[in-house]
């Protein structure tokens, strides 16, 4: 090309090449229409300004862009990324440079007697450099993005782990060390279930959420509301603390999601609803022994037995009321008189004593020993 007239636009090009005036330029043009390139040091946008345009000097003359000057835009959009500039933002000052540079050359080239065509054929080739270069820069912008969310989330989570766990760490943001949350757990360990109980949950306060101990746990603000159906998987959430007196509640909540778990219960439910189901389900053989003794008379074989058991211990949870029991059980009422009386033969006991006193006892210790007994397969 050195033989041609287009050696005309390269001596141009070399000439300007080091001129502080051009840097100087672009470098004002660049500040001049991004105020958050403005708003950084001075210094800053001069060094990787210089950089860019000796990189592209040096593509006008190589005929492409070489790996130092895709380098030095991949810095550009890095560390704009970490000095929390928008891609918009820096692609403004980046353009605002280009057209100072174009301009310039143009300006130049026209005083010099260079052909518009030849000026036209260079603007071209910068154009092409400019859109190699500006990928460059959005797609480091993006992967330092990226790294910075990652990195930042991956602190948030170690912080939510170790207050859960009773270690004595500094509460930082998103958290409130005055503030109180609810402790949320769950049996959830597939990732893609826990980021949509983590936007649930987002949507209804503030807080922090991810996998603890390989499960969704979460401390938030406030609660989404349980709606009228209890649907999804099971969470169950404590009541208020703040982040230094979480970790006895997340033992009691993962005691308490074991314990809804195997009884089949879905959807937010309060810690302290499931107390006495928690507290039964942790003692296994002391329900076995409950179980034996009132329900000597029942035969887990015999499905009427069973379903004798089953209808027992719906009318225990509806309060010993029959219209409810036979709701639930889909069953008419007499048919609930007839079994609840069945079952009261067959066990030799009444269900539901109020005399000589110890009723709460009595039926507590009927509920759990039902539903041990219901728990256990027949032969």
């Amino acid at each position: 090309m050195e033989s041609t007239e287009g050696d005309r636009f390269l001596r141009l090009v070399r000439e300007r090449g080091d001129d502080p005036r051009l840097l100087e330029g672009a470098v004002r043009a660049a500040r001049g229409r991004s105020e958050m390139v403005a708003a950084l040091p001075e210094e800053e946008t001069r060094r990787h300004t210089r950089a860019l345009l000796r990189g592209v000097f040096a593509a006008l003359a190589d005929g492409a862009p070489g790996e130092e000057l895709l380098d030095a835009a991949g810095r550009l959009g890095s560390d704009r990324a970490r000095q929390g500039v928008p891609v918009a933002a820096f692609l403004d000052g980046f353009q605002a440079g280009r057209a100072h540079l174009v301009r310039t050359l143009i300006e130049d080239g026209r005083r010099r007697g260079v052909p518009d065509a030849l000026l036209l054929d260079g603007v071209s080739r910068i154009d092409e450099i400019n859109t190699a270069l500006v990928h460059r820069m959005v797609h480091a912008h993006r992967v330092a993005e990226l790294e910075m969310a990652r990195t930042t989330r991956e602190g948030r989570v170690q912080m939510l782990r170790q207050l859960l766990h009773g270690e004595a760490v500094p509460v930082l943001a998103p958290l409130d060390p005055d503030a109180e949350y609810h402790c949320v757990v769950s049996d959830v360990s597939d990732p893609a279930v826990a980021a949509g109980l983590e936007a649930r949950l987002a949507a209804a306060g503030p807080g922090l959420c991810g996998l603890v101990d390989g499960r969704f746990a979460a401390l938030v603000a406030r609660l989404p509301a349980p709606g009228p159906v209890r649907s999804g998987p099971l969470l169950v959430a404590a009541p208020p603390a703040r982040p230094g007196g979480v970790a006895p509640l997340y033992d009691l909540g993962r005691r308490a999601v074991r314990a809804g778990s195997a009884a089949g219960l879905t959807g937010l439910r309060e810690l302290a609803g499931l107390a006495l189901l928690t507290v039964t389900e942790a003692e296994p053989d002391l329900g076995g022994l409950l179980a034996d003794g009132l329900l000597g008379g029942l035969d887990r074989d015999d499905p009427f037995h069973r379903e004798l058991a089953g209808t027992a211990l719906a009318y225990l949870d509806h309060g010993g009321r029959i219209e409810p029991t036979a709701a639930a059980l889909h069953v008419h009422g007499n048919t609930v008189k007839y079994r609840v009386r069945r079952f009261q033969e067959l066990t030799g006991r009444p269900l539901l004593d109020p005399s000589g006193g110890a009723a709460v006892e009595r039926t507590a210790h009927w509920w759990w020993a039902l539903r041990r007994w219901l728990a256990a397969p027949g032969a």
